[in-house]
């Protein structure tokens, strides 16, 4: 098995590609090793003890290093754990029993206006179909969070979250092509 690396425009993110399905549908992001307990991919990578986020995407995986860490040196390490891990055909996540079901609380989000609606369903569309697919290019993903007042709310995941590039991206990239094609979004920002 060969688990291609690209690189993305946040230098503490690397991306892998194993050649197959990661996620069937969705994504995940783990932000600590607590939330990586669903994964038993996701807690071996933080385990590596380098590793600050873990991101699984349709087919790849973005992987944070901490402040500093070599990417030389972190690499070997994070391809063994994948390559054992799709080798063996092993879970993606836990087993659970309803009891083990943990619903994260939902975060900061924005009560949509109803008769903004429409407008709603336009900016929904223009991320889903434009921007998320460029933003998994990079290794990450862009979820909507809310509309008020001409704002977008947006959440930055994966290797998206922490970049240096994102507000570049945000206000240079989606705000510019959402202003574009919806005239009533005056302002994108990140959540």
């Amino acid at each position: 098995m060969l688990i291609e690396t690209e690189p993305t425009p946040n230098p503490a993110t690397l991306k892998f590609l194993p050649g197959r399905t990661v996620m069937e549908a969705g994504t995940r992001d783990f932000a600590s090793p607590e939330e990586a307990e669903a994964s038993p991919l996701a807690t071996a990578m933080f385990a590596l003890g380098d590793v600050t986020g873990v991101f699984f995407g349709r087919d790849f995986i973005s992987v944070t290093a901490a402040p500093g860490v070599d990417w030389t040196v972190l690499k070997p390490d994070v391809l063994t754990l994948l390559l054992d891990h799709f080798s063996a055909n092993m879970p993606l996540f836990m087993p659970g029993s309803a009891a083990g079901i943990a619903v994260p609380a939902e975060e900061e989000a924005f009560a949509d206006d109803p008769a903004d609606e429409d407008i709603i369903v336009q900016i929904k569309d223009l991320i889903e179909t434009r921007v998320r697919p460029a933003v998994a290019n990079d290794g990450g993903d862009i979820v909507y969070r809310g509309f008020d007042k001409g704002k977008v709310y947006l959440k930055m995941q994966g290797a998206c979250a922490g970049c240096p590039s994102s507000i570049a991206t945000l206000k240079n990239g989606i705000e510019q092509l959402l202003k574009y094609y919806v005239p009533e979004v005056t302002e994108v920002r990140a959540v």
